[in-house]
This record gives C-alpha cells, structure tokens and sequence, in this order.
C-alpha cells in the first residue's frame, strides 16, 4: 500500500487541512498505517498534481489562511482500483523483534525495559482504540452496529489495530516476563 492510500481513505470522510490529516493519523488510522507529518504535506501536494484530491483556501480571522482538502472522483476511482488488487501479507519490520531475537548473545536488561516500554505504548495505544469503536458505534452494541451500521469500514479497521496493540502488549509482557526469570535463574543479564 503506497501512502496515497492511505491519505485518500483518511480524507474520505471530509474535507481537511493538513494539520488536521496529522492528527487523523495520529488517532484514527495509526493503527494501519504510520506518516510523519512531513511526508503526508509532501503526500498531499503530489495527491493534488495527481488530480486525486483538490484544495481550497479558507481565509481565517486572526489565524494565517490554510488550506483544505478533499478527494476528487478520480481519487475515488484509484481507491476502487487499489480494492480490487490483493493485499499483501503483513510485513513486520520491528526493531525491537531483533533485539529479543538476539537476547541470548546481549545484556537483557535493556531489552526488558524496552519490552516493559512497548507494551505500556500499546496498552495506551489499546485504550485509544477501544475509545474510537465506542465513538464510531454511538449506542449500539458491536453486533448491531456490524450489521446495520452506515459506515463499517473504519470501525473494522480498528479492530484489526486493537488485535494487534493486544497481541505485541502480551507478547512484550511474557517476553519481559520470561526474559526476567531466566536472568534471575542464571544470575546474569546476559545468557
């Protein structure tokens, strides 16, 4: 997935400046898909070339003039077409993997607070997101929203971003766990 997917789907449910797409990533589609701010202004300037989204200006008083966006029919079509390619499988890329992968030739101690770290992070992250799937379902209980809820397609997205901030949060905390016991077993920090 190329990040114009990812800004076009973000941008679908409005029209938006790019200071407020840094904060939708930073809430609503960071459980997909990570953009320094930087790369998401570069993102939606290539996206307006493209023809994929159009901008306006909107004077404000007191504040400098910004900038709004909002996907144009042909960004509409490139998201069509990007649904109906297949998916890829999930590549991990996660340096603190490597780190545990290599935990039998280096101090373990580092890496159990960095384990300990990653998983108040996705604890945080985890609350987050059950935040938003009680924002996005209003009343409803999470069956009757998938059934007859206007918009699903966020709402199962953060989902998937709940399930993984659960599983890396159990994992990092068996890891630390196992990590820990083997360290006082052997009396060393290093195996």
């Amino acid at each position: 997935m190329a990040l114009r997917h990812a800004v076009l789907v973000a941008l679908l449910n409005g029209e938006y400046s790019g200071y407020q797409l840094t904060k939708i990533f930073d809430v609503g589609v960071s459980n997909f898909w990570y953009a320094a701010p930087q790369q998401l202004y570069a993102e939606l300037a290539k996206l307006e070339t493209d023809g994929l989204i159009t901008g306006r200006e909107v004077v404000q008083h007191g504040r400098p003039n910004k900038r709004v966006f909002k996907v144009t029919d042909a960004g509409l079509a490139e998201l069509a077409a990007f649904a109906a390619t297949p998916a890829r499988p999930l590549l991990i890329r996660d340096d603190l993997v490597v780190k545990v992968h290599a935990v039998d030739l280096v101090d373990t101690a580092p890496v159990i607070e960095q384990l300990g770290e990653r998983a108040r992070e996705a604890a945080a992250k985890l609350e987050l997101f059950e935040d938003m799937l009680v924002h996005l379902r209003g009343d409803l209980d999470e069956e009757t929203f998938l059934r007859q809820g206007e918009q699903v397609g966020p709402y199962l997205s953060c989902l998937a971003g709940c399930r993984l901030e659960r599983e890396m949060h159990d994992w990092c905390l068996r890891t630390a766990r196992t990590l820990s016991e083997r360290s006082a077993r052997t009396g060393r920090t290093t195996s």
